[in-house]
């Protein structure tokens, strides 16, 4: 029987070769030749191009490792989870996990031959061709290939112009075959369904049911399955949320070819393609976990870490052990949230008054004007000042833009000064409203946190904080007749005040006059040694009172270097990083302390700002949160009350908080509020304060002292006479001793002292304005 179908088969194929024969006889020999031997050479071509792509798809190990991805796990130093680093926004849930109906639409939409071929279904692939010839184009790629496509997009391509899209399709055929070999059809089910992209961020069919039906993938009934698989042909062609009708027209699509392949009743069809959508849309946020701008912060260099190491690190399971403490960084998430729904109290009140946010408003002008809407108005070739009318008049933008501009937000930073380890990091308010980080990524004026630089630049020229200045009107010359006049907000009080008060107090007056003495080169330099080495530093008179920008974790390093004595630490954030069987990969070394700035000055400074906490503009420290543990620590506020700030130093924790806007030109509208003792302060005492209770920061910790503190004595001038000696002048400024004087020293900065307003024997130097200009407007205040 067999011989006679062999015979059979063999008929029938002479007999087709000579009908071709026959019909090429019209052609000459020669062409008819080059013809057949074309013909004959095509599928050889295609093999050969086929067998040099093989190596260029991805390999069988690459298709295993794609199924069993783990993403990397961020964990806090005592264990807890702080984040997950995965490709997408999805949750993988197992085949029995998800509503058979979602197998069954989707295998009879999109492949319903899937259990009878072994990645490619030729019949199909050759319908779509003839269909896309006569103008329907059809889709002929089974569910193993369009998984191919999904898994790897960027090895097996995107192009759809020959011959590019040819390449791809040998590619994504060639993939396939490689996914059929390395899965059972169960897990290729699996696979597909926990990859495939449904818009809004959702990826898989677990997030696409909350996404668009609240509820689980297991939970799916028939109607919901229908239109989500029919949502494949084009997500947002058939989008549920924005068209409606062309997704219920697909969704009945669906059920027809459920219908048609035995998984669906004729009658239930019927009535099934009736009813509506209800559709139960929400949007699934990807869950950032308790320190996201931490995460955010850390992704890139473990990145680049794990490319350089041969590992995926959203893939291969590491396992990344930082410095957070999570009880640390849950005591700082709510006070920052505590602080900040308070002060937004105060800005959404400020705003409300009739002269706060309203058209009539210069700055609110201004800020219509830099919106993406009147930008695009005008870009629609409507004039300018219609289109700025028009958006004036429209009170539900306005309302919108006041939103978004006045909302408050807020940084936080502590750290270990001894070992440099990141303990809490708070990047906002709320990472899904604004991922924005102010603790690495804002600059922002430091205000009078910057002073300590100031003071320590003095201490080490040999000043002690009982030396005295007066509190007196202070005018700079700052060359090209321009005079800078800091001032506090108040009439000096014309009486001498010793340098540990002005610090306590945060007098500009008297910090002038010691950066007049030191010089801004000399401050910007101990800044940049203790730790604000990022940011640029302008040296100016005003840098004394923290003009330049800087950023919030700059600020809590030097601090933490004042801690150390003047000993850099360079901060940590990451101790190791392991492999998902818990073996250690990497271990990063300690932070080596760097001695970058003289250690008696630093004690001297360190000690001296406890002036602040116990008897100057931080006492609320003290006085409302009770603490009484051994701390120092400086306030900040910028000029009309822009940012607030207070970091507050202690042996074993520096923390640091800024209180603002995203945009500096709006401000809490109060001199109250606006202080850095009311707005960032709060902060950090509820932070300190919740920290010592539950004991995770110890109240029996104490600064050390290396050097002891000498009783003043006088100090020889320096070996650069042009400076002076400071404290021989500071003290001739005051001396009241009747007996004969020697002559006082050179003035260090400029002409002899004069007289002060009311007499006197010592002042400052005169104003100077060059002839014919205008006295130049006093700056405006930046202080404590």
């Amino acid at each position: 029987m067999r011989n006679s179908w062999v015979q059979s088969v063999r008929a029938r194929a002479g007999a087709g070769l000579r009908g071709l024969a026959a019909g090429l006889a019209w052609i000459p020999r020669p062409v008819r030749r080059v013809l057949l031997w074309g013909v004959l050479a095509l599928p050889a071509i295609v093999l050969a191009y086929t067998l040099v792509l093989l190596p260029l798809t991805p390999s069988v190990a690459d298709i295993r490792k794609a199924k069993s991805e783990l993403p990397a796990q961020l964990l806090s130093a005592d264990g807890k989870l702080l984040a997950e680093y995965r490709w997408a926004n999805r949750e993988w849930v197992e085949l029995d996990k998800i509503s058979p109906h979602v197998v069954d639409a989707l295998i009879a939409t999109e492949d319903h031959r899937f259990y009878d071929h072994f990645g490619l279904d030729w019949k199909r692939t050759a319908s779509s061709v003839v269909l896309t010839l006569r103008g329907d184009p059809q889709g002929g790629s089974t569910i193993t290939q369009q998984l191919a496509r999904n898994l790897f997009p960027d090895e097996i391509g995107r192009s759809r112009v020959f011959p590019q899209a040819l390449t791809r399709k040998l590619k994504e055929a060639i993939t396939a075959l490689k996914i059929e070999a390395s899965y059972s059809k169960d897990e290729i089910l699996e696979t597909y369904l926990n990859t495939v992209p449904f818009l809004y961020n959702a990826y898989g069919i677990e997030m696409a049911a909350r996404t668009y039906f609240d509820k689980s993938a297991d939970k799916l009934n028939v109607l919901e399955s229908a239109t989500l698989i029919g949502m494949l042909k084009g997500t947002a062609y058939y989008n549920p949320v924005l068209n409606p009708e062309r997704a219920r027209a697909r969704r009945n699509t669906v059920l027809s070819q459920m219908v048609k392949r035995g998984k669906l009743d004729e009658k239930e069809f019927e009535a099934l393609q009736k009813r509506p959508l209800r559709v139960n849309f929400e949007r699934q946020t990807e869950v950032m976990g308790p320190a996201p701008h931490f995460a955010i912060q850390l992704r890139k260099q473990l990145i680049d870490w794990a490319d350089s190491h041969g590992y995926s690190l959203y893939a291969d399971g590491l396992v990344i052990r930082t410095t957070i403490d999570s009880r640390l960084q849950a005591i700082a998430n709510q006070a920052v949230a505590h602080q900040g729904k308070q002060l937004q109290a105060v800005a959404d009140a400020a705003w409300s008054r009739r002269d706060g946010w309203n058209a009539a408003n210069e700055l609110v002008q201004t800020l219509v004007r830099e919106s993406a809407e009147y930008r695009a108005a005008v870009d629609k070739g409507e004039a300018p000042e219609d289109a700025l009318k028009a958006l004036l008049a429209d009170d539900a933008f306005l309302q919108k833009l006041r939103t978004e501009k006045t909302r408050v937000q807020a940084g936080f930073l502590a750290q270990d000064p001894v070992n440099g380890h990141v303990l809490a990091w708070v990047g906002s308010r709320d990472f899904a409203l604004d991922p924005f980080d102010h603790v690495q990524a804002a600059r922002r004026q430091p205000g009078s946190t910057f002073k300590p630089f100031v003071y320590g630049a003095a201490f080490a020229k040999g000043a002690s904080p009982e030396d005295t200045l007066m509190d007196t009107a202070v005018e700079i010359p700052l060359g090209g007749g321009r005079v800078w006049r800091p001032t506090d907000g108040r009439a000096p009080s014309e009486e001498p005040m010793t340098l540990a008060d002005g610090l306590a107090f945060s007098k500009n007056t008297i910090t002038a006059q010691v950066m007049q003495q030191v010089g801004p080169a000399r401050v910007a330099e101990v800044a940049r040694a203790l730790g604000v080495r990022q940011s640029p530093l302008e040296e100016v008179p005003s840098l004394a009172l923290g003009t330049s920008p800087v950023t919030l974790k700059e600020m809590v390093t030097a601090y933490c270097s004042i801690v150390n004595l003047g000993r850099y630490v360079e901060p940590v954030l990451i101790t190791r990083i392991e492999d998902r069987d818990g073996k250690v990969l990497e271990t990063f070394a300690e932070s080596t302390p760097q001695e970058v700035f003289d250690p008696r000055a630093a004690q001297t400074l360190r000690n001296t700002m406890r002036g602040s906490v116990d008897r100057g503009t931080a006492a609320a420290i003290r006085t409302r949160y009770g603490i009484q543990a051994d701390v120092a620590g400086k306030t900040g506020t910028t000029q009309d009350n822009t940012d607030g700030w207070f970091i507050l130093m202690h042996a074993r924790v520096v923390a640091g908080a800024w209180a603002g806007f995203n945009d500096g030109r709006v401000t809490l509208r109060s001199d109250a509020w606006g202080q850095g003792a009311r707005s960032a302060l709060p902060m950090v005492g509820e932070f300190m304060q919740q920290a010592l209770r539950a004991k995770v920061v110890s109240a029996g910790d104490r600064f050390v002292d290396e050097f002891a503190e000498a009783p003043p004595q006088p100090s020889p001038p320096p070996a650069d006479a042009s400076l002076g000696s400071m404290r021989e002048w500071i003290r001739g400024l005051f001396r009241t001793d009747p007996a004969p004087q020697p002559a006082p020293p050179p003035w260090p900065l400029g002409p002899a002292p004069q007289a002060p307003p009311g007499g006197g024997q010592h002042g400052l130097p005169p104003s100077t304005y060059d002839p014919g200009r205008p006295p130049p407007p006093a700056e405006e205040r930046v202080g404590g």
